[in-house]
């Protein structure tokens, strides 16, 4: 729970993607004049001609055909849903309409079997940006323009006529789908399949490690792309081959080519000489605004060092549904911030009967949050190309049932692609053996980051080295001796004494003032705090930094 990775996508299940959520925030803050149902939009112009041009882009996909309802068949409704689409800035860029199938009464097994579609995952995304900037490759962004229109149907699936748009002379007829439509369970699913088609036609391969990644080598090319649903991410090298994978898309899709990445899923990326930059200041804006403290006082660090959170039944309960709320915009906000990963992580735990002191922490975390909202995440061109990551561990703190915090942070040069904090699944017994622990699911990690980028890079696997600051710790996973100290450790930790035994990873005795991970793993006091966070690569991305 405690890992940025493991972003809880049923939290968003009513959004189509987790993409309509962060572009559509801002409707969930400011009263817009949206249309809620066909009655309110048929009064106004803009919104007629942006049904229309919905209706238009449905019929030349060859969604649907009209025909009379078999015997034993049930149609779907549908209703129009009305958004209006925004920028970084909150400009408004199109009004749009949608037309939505009805899909929660669609029953599985009937009409519906496969749902799943897999996203690349965040980590995932940074790897590849960080890859990007250190070759000093451009990153090129593609939508396509009603992506679940194009995936094709096994099953047989009919929905009504759309409201406003029935055919007079064929009243009580029904559209038998040949396509999917937006709120079919499949839908995503049946997008997918043919989006995954249409790569493998044009030579690309799809990485087994991360099933949301392709890949295209030549001897004097390679391209590397990365989807989330109708987003595409492209970077390689030579630019003639971008453009030419972007015309080849068009020619079997609807695109919108927006040109150089730089507003992704809620995350703001600014690509200057090579170097590419990550931050999220208008999504933090608007959890601030959503919270009520936009106008709060600014706070130094997210956590006072003393601060104990325990699941306590006494104090004044507080509305969980806001609590949760906040906990799943600050889980989001780790995407570009390491630095809150503690603080949101162990909030995170006290999300059943949440409390006024849990509230409190928050609200110290939000004002946190505030004075910097600018900070972000640079990727470095020539900033090296090696893995290196640190394993920390917190023995003990802030934890009822005595079990350790496991802080993990991994690099791509000097810039950081993954990190996560997490509590112990057991006690340990020890500050070492909690050590041991924290360094094996490290270990995990850096295996599938070694392999992620000799399939990404085309190059052999080079062994990573992990970083750990006890020097117990290092030797027992260096002495394959089991000794009466360490017998009773779960057999499963002893993974990471494999790997350093197959070479696959090296592991190295830190200092403690330069674990980055340390930050990982507690509440650290004012200073130690400030000097932890520049060191673990967090930079102030504001526009005077750049002058």
């Amino acid at each position: 729970m405690d890992s940025p990775s493991h972003f809880d996508h049923t939290l968003v299940r009513g959004f189509r993607t987790l993409k309509d959520l962060y572009e559509n925030t801002d409707e969930l803050l400011l009263v817009e004049d949206e249309p809620q149902n066909y009655k309110e939009a048929s009064s106004d112009q803009k919104w007629i001609e942006a049904m229309e041009v919905e209706l238009d882009s449905i019929n030349r996909n060859n969604t649907w055909e009209l025909t009379t309802l078999p015997k034993g068949h049930k149609a779907i409704g549908l209703k129009w849903v009305f958004k209006t689409k925004k920028d970084a800035n909150g400009n408004i860029i199109k009004h749009k309409a949608r037309l939505v199938a009805k899909g929660y009464i669609q029953q599985h097994g009937i009409d519906f079997e496969e749902v799943f579609a897999p996203v690349a995952r965040m980590e995932t995304i940074r790897l590849l940006l960080a890859i990007a900037a250190n070759n000093k490759w451009e990153v090129h962004h593609l939508d396509v323009k009603s992506a679940f229109l194009h995936g094709d149907l096994k099953e047989e699936v009919y929905v009504t006529q759309p409201e406003g748009f029935i055919k007079r002379q064929d009243n009580g007829k029904v559209y038998r789908l040949i396509k999917a439509l937006y709120g079919l369970r499949q839908a995503p699913r049946a997008w997918n399949i043919k989006l995954d088609n249409t790569l493998k036609s044009l030579d690309f391969k799809k990485c087994a490690l991360e099933q949301a990644i392709y890949t295209k080598k030549s001897k004097d090319s390679i391209l590397l792309i990365g989807v989330y649903v109708d987003d595409l991410i492209i970077t390689g090298t030579p630019k003639k081959e971008i453009d030419k994978f972007k015309a080849q898309m068009e020619e079997k899709f609807e695109m919108s080519d927006l040109g150089l990445l730089a507003y992704y899923l809620g995350i703001e990326v600014t690509q200057t000489n090579g170097d590419i930059s990550i931050k999220q200041s208008a999504y933090a804006s608007k959890i601030l605004k959503e919270a009520g403290m936009i106008d709060c006082n600014e706070t130094l660090i997210p956590m006072d060092p003393g601060t104990r959170l325990t699941k306590i039944t006494e104090g004044t309960m507080v509305n969980s549904t806001e609590y949760r709320s906040l906990i799943g915009c600050l889980r989001y906000l780790l995407h570009t911030r390491p630095d809150l990963s503690y603080s949101v992580g162990l909030l995170s735990r006290f999300m059943q009967e949440p409390r006024e002191q849990h509230m409190k922490a928050i609200r110290q975390v939000l004002r946190y949050v505030k004075g910097t909202k600018d900070h972000g995440i640079t990727y470095k061109h020539n900033g090296g190309n090696k893995i290196h990551g640190y394993s920390d561990s917190s023995y003990g703190v802030n934890t009822q049932e005595g079990k350790g915090t496991t802080g993990i942070i991994f690099y791509y040069g000097e810039s950081p692609i993954s990190w996560s904090t997490q509590k112990q699944a057991t006690v340990a017994l020890s500050s070492c053996e909690s050590e041991f622990i924290a360094a094996t699911a490290a270990a995990t990690q850096a295996l599938w980051l070694k392999r992620l980028l000799s399939k990404l890079t085309h190059t052999q696997e080079e062994k990573i080295t992990i970083q750990v600051d006890n020097k117990s710790a290092i030797a027992l996973m260096k002495n394959p001796v089991f000794h009466g100290r360490s017998k009773h450790i779960d057999t499963k930790y002893h993974f990471i004494r494999e790997c350093v035994e197959r070479e696959d990873i090296q592991v190295e005795f830190v200092s403690g003032e330069y674990q980055k991970a340390d930050i990982l793993t507690k509440a650290l006091p004012k200073i130690k705090f400030l000097t932890m966070r520049q060191l673990i690569g967090l930079k102030d991305l504001s526009h005077s930094a750049y002058d």
